[in-house]
């Protein structure tokens, strides 16, 4: 079985008719079969990919083929699509089909994308190893006993095991990057507002972002570049108009470039990690490029203004799975209380209702100004700090994750150490800006280690740029 690693390569073989879009899902469709103990793939649509694979088929003979005609992609269980499950990996939301289609998974059949299936996640998207899932825990397809990364797990997973050639995930505080950097992909975060978030369960309606996972960065642009705009069904996205980020290039100029020196000096990184780092510190300066430590006196809030946040948006979010509505209902319905009471109790996972009863709390009187009022306030510290930095360079640099993918149920049962694995990558979702994992090194235990860069919103053009200088 032929494994393309490049939407480029596919182009190829169709433009030389050596493989058809029916013969490359099928080969798709195949490896999933070969590879379902990663637990990357929740649901396939066979039939429903091999059929639209055909009609792609015939408009590319016609000569009418749309930007992504032959890019098989999977999405992930919390973005919509009619007709189909979506579960947001929760039995809440069991047997629930969706009414309509997220704006970005039309966008993408628009132009000829293949939709071969939905992947599994961290329920609700909360979770950093994918091992929050009713599905069962998903396994790294670099080494099947450690995580593949959450919550877009199985996005990562299924792009890096070449079950797909690309693969949607959402990211509230590094959902896409962190399973990105353990499973040796690129994963890219777009400014909060470039991609619409109709269709897409909301967790955190303030830093959910929907982006693409990909084996390139060339990939991940074009996608981007689909599924970015306004969207007359999302009042929050922007109507700035979107560039070719396909085209973007680099300025033939010194790039100015800052690293946070705390993140590098951090108890608990990994010291291969920090070596990597540095050597790329290093290779940047040798380039020519302006490279400078900052401070930023804000790090240590970062993850505890993040899950204040999150938590108070959650709770307010999940209220709508009520057991009443649609999804799973208990059987214990005696009255219209304890239906609530019970269904919401089965139908949550842990993680779920820790999230949910600690938004609560901080949302509640008497501790709404002390927590959720106090987190505000210092968000717009952090975003107003990271503004100042933009003023003076063109990206921030860190490690994507504090050191490689951690043994499955090593940290599951201790939500604190999971929660700081989001240290690194929850800036750009608390200030809005985009952020990008590239696979860029190689740790001992062979397993990649992944190069975060941050950039100015709406600087995507100028991110990819250098992302492709880098990745190249």
């Amino acid at each position: 079985m032929i494994l393309f690693r490049s939407f480029s390569e596919v182009q190829e073989a169709l433009k030389k008719s050596t493989f058809s879009c029916a013969d490359i899902t099928k080969n798709y469709l195949k490896r999933i079969s070969n590879q379902s103990h990663l637990n990357a793939f929740i649901e396939v649509y066979a039939d429903e990919a091999l059929a639209q694979a055909k009609i792609v088929d015939h408009k590319i003979k016609n000569g009418t083929p749309g930007k992504l005609a032959g890019m098989v992609i999977g999405i992930k269980d919390n973005l919509c699509y009619k007709n189909h499950k979506v579960s947001a990996a929760s039995k809440i939301l069991d047997g629930f089909d969706s009414l309509f289609t997220a704006t970005s998974i039309q966008r993408l059949l628009n132009e000829d994308a293949i939709i071969i299936g939905r992947v599994n996640c961290d329920e609700f998207g909360m979770g950093s190893a994918n091992e929050n899932t009713i599905y069962g825990p998903v396994k790294n397809p670099l080494d099947n006993l450690r995580v593949a990364g959450g919550s877009s797990g199985g996005s990562a997973a299924a792009v890096a095991a070449g079950l797909c050639l690309a693969a949607i995930g959402s990211d509230t505080g590094g959902s896409i990057r962190q399973p990105a950097s353990f499973c040796g992909v690129v994963g890219i975060k777009p400014t909060y507002s470039r991609v619409s978030r109709y269709g897409l369960i909301a967790y955190a309606s303030s830093f959910d972002q929907i982006g693409p996972l990909a084996n390139n960065v060339e990939d991940a642009a074009l996608i981007l570049e689909v599924i970015s705009g306004k969207d007359d069904f999302d009042s929050t996205v922007s109507t700035k108009k979107v560039e070719q980020y396909s085209k973007a290039s680099i300025k033939d100029k010194p790039i100015k470039i800052a690293y946070i020196q705390d993140c590098l000096d951090r108890k608990g990184l990994d010291p291969e990690v920090k070596k990597f780092m540095e050597e790329k510190i290093i290779e940047l300066k040798k380039k020519g490029h302006v490279v400078e430590p900052i401070p930023f006196p804000q790090l240590d809030l970062l993850v505890p203004v993040y899950y204040v946040l999150t938590t108070a948006e959650a709770s307010s979010n999940l209220a709508r799975f009520d057991g009443v509505h649609y999804g799973y209902r208990s059987k214990i319905v005696e009255t219209l209380e304890n239906t609530y009471i019970n269904s919401r109790t089965e139908g949550f996972g842990e993680e779920v209702k820790r999230r949910i009863m600690l938004g609560t709390f901080v949302l509640s009187s008497g501790y709404h100004d002390a927590y959720f009022t106090k987190a505000q306030k210092i968000r717009r510290v952090i975003k107003n700090n990271t503004i100042e930095v933009f003023k003076k360079y063109d990206f921030i640099i860190s490690p994507t994750a504090p050191h490689t993918a951690f043994p499955i149920g090593k940290k599951h049962k201790d939500p604190t150490a999971m929660y700081l694995e989001d240290v690194f990558t929850v800036q750009a979702n608390l200030t809005g800006n985009p952020a990008i994992s590239l696979p860029l090194g190689n740790h001992s235990n062979g397993l990649p280690i992944g190069f975060q860069i941050m950039a100015d919103n709406f600087k995507e053009g100028e991110l990819l740029a250098f992302s492709k200088y880098l990745f190249n």
